[in-house]
């Protein structure tokens, strides 16, 4: 382990965070909402630890290993959420506790959408415009946008690409250099952004609210600027600019670098994990549009339609954004709609959930498995897009999935040792590791009524679910300390 490596890491990645404080911080000057001190004390602190942590170590530039991009990525990440919530302690509007402030701040990097803060509406427009902004950094991960950025500073960055890009396949490259591909992945991230605050602020949004919204929507992080969510706009075009968005940032960016520099659509048409993707959205749009219809609930179909399609893509692609209060509505649709966030969005986008490829790949092994009880000698192999998968990726696969279970439940189990409720202990957790948001029960509508405990565990919950588990899980091995 190259502690000292680490350390001037962590230092220069500290010190190019102190640098997110400056747009809230134009805000709250230009808007005179009295939150500047905030925002230039938590710039100042920042730095000075990045620097603190660089300064020593500086001279010392050998090259990253794998086993310290791992470390290097779970360390930044603890500590952005940690220091991110500065400006949050230091603010009095909201007033929150330390607890609180690390948990909002974890929230909106990891994407999550989970709040803890009631009255939003009356939020200074920095607060406002730091917690989107927190959102968007970490939607395609700051790591990314960092490979970007240290090679220049003499730093390689494919141990920390690997270590912190989702999905099953993690050695293809879009560019034959690393630092490239971080560019292009952050190229098309940040066109989307610009698209969707465009397409907003025409439907009818404030241009501040258009670009809060941008950030959220493209990163599929779910915070909003108002208490009613998308709900407050009563705009059925807005809403349908938000599932548009919604639908393409859970997409692999990957697919929209290769249609852009091919400038054709045809690298969408034949990937299989994008089929699968937009038929599970279609096929949960339409049994909760037919159960709205069976069960009579709306006294216009058109508006439940509306609501279900807007509420069936922004939960499964776990962006969390709300137009009703869909965990009011009856019979199973919550618990469908929850369920469909464990499916999550594809490998390769800023979604959360277990990932449309691993789900496509686990239902394919089911398959493979009842056919071999048919047929005992006979040889199947798994393709997906007319490619056979390695049996590596497989048992990869399952190993996730069997991880995740086992994880899940021994969280739940903590969550419920702290006296919350089934439904809520169980929602809260689907929520926070699928990287969601809103859950059922007591956090519904927002986190602030849970004990400080759930609330630590649930940090852990949203961590766990952003670097895809076993890159956090890989630090507490045996196995990883060993020389």
């Amino acid at each position: 382990m190259q502690l000292a490596v680490i350390q001037r890491i962590l230092g220069i990645l500290l010190s190019l965070f102190s640098l997110t404080m400056f747009p809230p911080l134009a805000i709250s000057l230009v808007s005179s909402d009295g939150q500047t001190i905030p925002f230039i004390s938590a710039f100042a602190l920042i730095l000075s630890i990045g620097l603190i942590l660089w300064f020593p170590v500086r001279n010392i530039k050998n090259e990253l290993r794998l086993r310290d991009g791992f470390v290097v990525v779970v360390l930044f990440w603890v500590g952005l959420g940690i220091t991110g919530s500065v400006p949050l302690i230091l603010s009095d509007t909201p007033e929150l506790s330390v607890t609180d402030a690390i948990f909002e701040s974890i929230s909106g990097l990891t994407t999550t959408g989970a709040t803890i803060i009631i009255g939003i509406d009356h939020l200074p427009k920095s607060i406002l415009f730091y917690r989107q902004e927190l959102q968007w950094l970490g939607g395609m991960g700051i790591i990314v946008l960092a490979v970007a950025i240290l090679p220049m500073l003499g730093i390689g960055g494919m141990q920390l690409y690997r270590a912190e890009t989702p999905g099953p396949v993690k050695d293809s490259k879009l560019t034959p250099r690393i630092t490239e591909t971080a560019k292009a992945l952050w190229y098309v991230y940040l066109s989307i952004t610009i698209f969707c605050a465009i397409a907003y602020w025409l439907a009818g949004m404030s241009l501040f609210d258009a670009i809060s919204h941008s950030f959220s929507t493209v990163s599929i992080g779910g915070f909003s600027t108002h208490d009613a969510s998308m709900g407050f706009y009563q705009s059925p075009l807005i809403e349908a600019i938000a599932v548009l968005f919604m639908i393409i940032a859970g997409i692999n960016f990957s697919l929209h670098f290769m249609s852009w520099r091919q400038m054709s659509v045809k690298s969408y048409w034949y990937d299989a994990e994008l089929r699968a993707y937009l038929t599970i959205l279609a096929s949960v749009c339409l049994i909760v549009s037919t159960y709205h219809f069976i069960v009579n609930d709306y006294e216009s179909f058109l508006k439940a339609i509306e609501d279900s399609i807007f509420q069936t893509v922004s939960i499964a692609t776990t962006t969390g954004f709300t137009t009703a209060e869909y965990q009011s509505w009856p019979g199973f649709m919550p618990l469908l709609l929850l369920f469909s966030s464990f499916f999550g969005a594809c490998a390769g986008s800023t979604g959360g959930g277990l990932k449309i490829i691993r789900i496509l790949l686990l239902f394919k092994q089911g398959i493979r498995e009842i056919k071999r009880l048919i047929h005992p000698n006979a040889i199947f192999i798994i393709k997906v897009g007319n490619k056979p998968i390695p049996e590596r990726i497989i048992e990869a696969v399952w190993g996730f999935f069997a991880t995740y279970i086992a994880v899940f439940a021994f969280l739940l189990l903590a969550l419920m040792a702290t006296e919350l409720d089934q439904v809520t202990a169980f929602s809260a957790l689907a929520a926070c590791m699928n990287n969601l948001g809103p859950g059922l029960g007591k956090v519904s509508l927002h986190y602030g009524n849970i004990n400080d405990v759930a609330k630590w565990i649930l940090c852990f919950a949203m961590l766990l679910g952003r670097l895809e588990i076993f890159t956090l899980l890989v630090l507490i091995t045996p196995t990883f300390w060993r020389r």
